[in-house]
Formats: structure tokens, sequence, C-alpha cells
């Protein structure tokens, strides 16, 4: 009989994994990258419902907390505090509009008065200078957290979606477009991992990374770099046959661009109809159809592409989960927005402060779900 083995006081033991938590990330078991975009226009949805400064902050820190906690090493994750600091730029440039422009909105609590530049008859409406009041500054203050938390949303997609990945999704028809697309959006957080690369190395060789000097000469090496890519891109697209289609009847092709462009109108109108107040009646059937529409002539257009998949990524449930979590957040938002409408767009004259909606910000909430099912990404998970 063996003897059962010794141990010695204190060792660590490792903890059995609970059964519902969530997975190490691995190839097989990622989240779609469909569904963390989708998860992220869910947020940027109800961003655009709401000018409330305390909800906005919740859907920014929902969006920041779950790319904290999900985002891998890659490159392209780095680039989520290239938006947070152009979100708040966006704010700045918004407050020095209305100082230097002036506002429409009339108050009464003056802070200062800038000298007034006069304008000719023809600038009727538009002013430079002038009075600067207390409600013009928080109008624009609102107007421009909206902006910055849409860009904050779309930069959380930017972090935790893989776009080598969601190309390889894209319906066959969508194929060369969306290999433009893709490539415009890996551009920004290429060059913001070149800039940090040499500012690293510029350190460490104990030069200035500041002024303009630095600036220069940081640029110089990172358009060498961009267009180096650009080249290495370009060669591999022609070894892989990209552009090569197949023989479709006219007959077909004509089908398909009038059901694409129809779709298409019709999400466009749809979506203007939910994010409008006066249009959330027609929106969704409009936005319904027009779906139903792109996806029918997204199918015939396929047949066009002679290009095959390699290992394409699985809808799973945990897909299904982080995508309905924005969902969720958006649809809440949206009927919030009709129920009371005061708490959602708070106003500025008389000047109060934000109301806390607390049924909104519960359901801004839900949005932290992707932090929790999403498999836990480590430093060997695929990128």
């Amino acid at each position: 009989m063996t003897p059962a083995p010794a141990t010695t006081p204190g060792a660590a033991h490792p903890r059995p994994q609970r059964r519902y938590a969530a997975p190490q990330a691995r190839r097989g078991n990622a989240v779609h990258a469909g569904a963390w975009w989708l998860w992220a226009l869910g947020l940027a949805t109800a961003a655009s419902r709401t000018t409330n400064p305390l909800l906005l902050a919740l859907i920014v820190a929902v969006a920041g907390y779950v790319v904290t906690a999900r985002r891998t090493t890659a490159p392209w994750a780095r680039s989520y505090g290239a938006f947070l600091k152009l979100g708040l730029f966006v704010i700045g440039l918004r407050l020095l509009f209305s100082v230097l422009l002036g506002s429409p909105i009339p108050g009464s609590h003056v802070l200062f008065a800038l000298p007034e530049v006069p304008l000719p008859a023809w600038a009727q409406g538009i002013r430079l200078g002038g009075r600067v009041t207390a409600e013009q500054l928080v109008f624009a203050f609102y107007d421009g957290a909206k902006l910055a938390a849409l860009l904050v949303c779309v930069g959380a997609a930017n972090a935790l979606a893989n776009p080598a990945r969601l190309l390889k999704s894209l319906p066959a028809a969508l194929y060369e477009a969306g290999v433009a697309v893709v490539v415009a959006m890996t551009f920004a957080p290429n060059m913001v991992a070149d800039v940090a690369r040499l500012r690293t190395a510029r350190r460490l060789r104990g030069r200035p990374t500041g002024g303009v000097k630095a600036i220069l000469q940081i640029g110089l090496p990172v358009l060498e770099g961009a267009l180096e890519r650009s080249v290495a891109v370009a060669a591999s697209m022609d070894a892989r046959g990209y552009g090569r289609t197949a023989q479709v009847p006219p007959a077909v092709r004509h089908t398909t661009n009038a059901l694409t462009l129809g779709g298409l109108l019709g999400c466009c109108a749809g979506t203007y109809g939910l994010l409008a107040a006066e249009g959330a009646a027609y929106g969704l059937p409009v936005l319904l159809i027009g779906l139903a529409l792109a996806l029918a002539g997204l199918r015939l257009g396929g047949r066009r592409s002679v290009r095959t998949r390699y290992r394409p990524d699985r809808w799973g449930v945990r897909a299904w989960l982080v995508a309905g979590s924005g969902a969720v957040v958006a649809a809440a938002l949206v009927y919030a927005s009709g129920a009371d409408p005061e708490a959602l767009r708070p106003g500025v004259v008389p000047l109060v402060p934000p109301a806390f909606p607390p049924g909104a910000a519960a359901a801004v909430l839900v949005g932290l779900l992707p932090a929790f099912v999403a498999p836990v990404p480590t430093e060997e998970s695929p990128q």
C-alpha cells in the first residue's frame, strides 16, 4: 500500500476552479469579435440617448472596467488610453468653442465677459466674444461629454475585438470593403504602439521625448513603419489572391445591389429613428426591414467570392451574453429616454444639478457582464 505523500505545513494548495467561473482564454473559446462590437455599440446607443453626466460617467466607467479586465497584450489593445485622451480633448474643445463663439442658451449667471468682435449683417446669429454664462458652459459640457462617451465606447471595441478575426467573420460580399476598413482601423492602434516604442527607446538613450524637435524625430520613423506595413500587407493580399471573384449572372448581381443598397438605407433610416426622440415609433420596424433586406443581399453577394475560411470563429453562449448585455443597456436607455426624459436630459435653464436615475443606472451596470463571462486573457492567449 503506497503511503500518502507528506505535506509540509503552510504549503499552498491549488484552488479548484469554480464551475461557473470564466475560463482561461484559448483559441477555441475566445469571444467572437462581432460580439464585442455589438456590446460597444449598445453602450454607444445608450450614451447617445442621454446628456446626464452621471450616466455618461457610469457608461465610461463600465466600458473601462471591461476593457481593463478582458483586453489582451496585443498592440491594438493599447489604443483605449488614446480614445480616453481624445474624449477629454473633445470636451475641452467644446467648452472653448462655447466661450469664443457664444451659445444660444440664455443664462443669468454671468461668469466673465470677453471683448465682442462686431460681425457683418450676413453673419447674423454668430458672435465672437461677449459674455460667458454658467448655463452655456454647463450645456457645452453636457454636449461634449456625450460625444466623448461615444468615442470611449468605440475605443473599447477597438481594444477588445481582434480586427483580423473580425475580418474573417465578415460576409463574403463585404470582404473587400472589410479589408479596407480593418486596415484603416488598425492604423491608429499601430501608430500608438510605434510612438510608445520610439519614446521608450529615446528615453533609454537619454534623449528628450517632448517638444517640437522630439516630435519631428519620432514622426519620421512612425511614417516609415507605416509605409513598410502597407507594403507588407499589399504583398500578403496579392499572395492570397485578394480581389479574385467568381462569375455570376447579371440578374443576380443587380438584385444583390438593389437588396443591399435598399437594406443599408433602411438601416440608416431606422437607426436615425431610434436615435431621434421623435422617430422612436417607426425606427425599430424600419431597422428590422432594412436588416432583412441587407442580409438577403449579402447572402446573394457571397456567391461571387471564391475564398474559404480556415477555422472560423464560433458564436457561442458567451458571445450571446456579451452582445446581449449591450443590447439590454441600449434598449433600457431608449425606453428611459421616453419615459423620463427630464432625468436623462437635465436642463440648464434654470441651472439645477442633474438627477441620478436609479433605474437607468442599474440598466447600465448590465454592461459589466462581459467582465465576468468572457474568458480571462493570459500572456499566452491568442491575439
